[in-house]
């Protein structure tokens, strides 16, 4: 039987990213079905390019093409080219484009080779558009750029979350396929509550969209608490407050997970997500959450039950005071983790994504 090929672009191969597609490969590339080629960028300063190849599954096929995270002309249309190059090369079944940079380079490769046939599927984790950390103006440039590379190249838009798959619907095509992590692959058993709050952290890269102000400010505003980045990055210069550890990044995946798994509380302070993954490792550790009240962040959270929403250093107060007991951390990680299970298991979602691939080919 002839395998169905199947290829994933990416060019934010960092943070959460990294841990959707370990778990991703892992499910397809050991489908015999499939053969599974990721083609990504190794610019990201959170991955280490060793590591690639052991913490995807093994029958992944791994293809390095530079790409650029900001908008450069000459860079972009030499990433445009390698792509094109490639994908004429593979001539693949499947064609699975992810995040805004891979999304339109992908998109517009499969769009000027007529030779390639490839089904088409986006995912945007997280549309620019939404942001908040840029004006109006650029945001409407960001859904203007989104709404007609969509109209022009098609394909599906399979949201990663149910707030983005409302918004996909206004772009085009979409189907819902949630993000989720490996349950199976989880071994630690939940830390015993401390009687008090001790710990509260955060797993990501210090960047504008996880608002590392407001992390600071709360700590700032809690000093009898220790409070842990678990990642780096560009803006680390902006959290000041003595009570604050920066880990750094760490060379395996799963150093930055046992860190996680120390904390009394996480701490999500983004001011725009997908759906986060480090919140659902949180989630699935029965480590009480409280977030931002943003997109992505809500998909997860049922507040007061899963975990707390929040809209400013007001609200985080009144939501650290209502988890101080012991007994209603338990209670809201046990809900957390059950709801995890349920609606956020990568295996279970990424067989949907595939039988989603095979429907496809048949309708053609």
């Amino acid at each position: 039987m002839q395998k169905i090929k199947i290829v994933h672009l990416v060019e934010a191969l960092g943070g959460g990213v990294y841990t959707y597609f370990i778990n991703l490969t892992h499910v397809l590339a050991a489908d015999p079905r499939f053969e599974v080629t990721v083609i990504y960028s190794d610019r990201r300063e959170q991955i280490d390019p060793g590591r690639v190849a052991q913490d995807f599954h093994p029958q992944t096929k791994l293809i390095v093409i530079p790409m650029m995270r900001e908008i450069s002309p000459s860079g972009d249309y030499k990433a445009f080219k390698s792509i094109r190059k490639e994908l004429l090369k593979i001539k693949p079944d499947i064609l699975h484009v992810h995040s805004s940079k891979a999304g339109i380079l992908g998109r517009f490769a499969h769009l000027f080779s007529r030779s390639i046939r490839a089904k088409l599927f986006y995912t945007p984790h997280g549309y620019s558009f939404l942001r908040k950390d840029v004006g109006f103006l650029k945001r409407t440039i960001f859904f203007t750029i989104e709404f007609f590379t969509q109209k022009l190249c098609g394909g599906t838009i399979v949201a990663c979350g149910d707030t983005e798959l409302f918004h996909s619907k206004k772009i085009g095509k979409a189907v819902l396929v949630r993000n989720g992590i490996n349950h199976a692959a989880i071994t630690a058993q939940p830390q015993l509550k401390t009687e008090t709050i001790e710990r509260i952290g955060i797993l990501g890269r210090t960047t504008a969209q996880r608002d590392p102000q407001l992390f600071n400010r709360l700590a700032l505003n809690n000093p009898q608490i220790e409070f842990v980045w678990i990642g780096d990055g560009e803006l680390r210069h902006l959290l000041t407050a003595p009570n604050i550890s920066i880990t750094g990044w760490f060379k395996e995946n799963k150093k930055g997970l046992e860190r996680l798994e120390k904390l009394d509380v996480y701490l999500q302070t983004s001011l725009w997500e997908g759906l986060p993954i480090a919140v659902l490792e949180a989630a699935a550790r029965e480590i009480p959450v409280i977030a931002t009240n943003i997109i992505g962040n809500k998909d997860i959270i049922k507040p007061g039950i899963t975990g707390y929403l929040f809209e400013d250093a007001e609200d985080f107060q009144v939501f650290l005071k209502a988890l101080e007991p012991r007994a209603v951390r338990e209670k809201i990680g046990q809900a957390a983790a059950k709801r995890n299970r349920l609606l956020f298991d990568s295996t279970t979602n990424f067989n949907k994504l595939a039988a989603l691939y095979v429907k496809s080919l048949k309708t053609s």
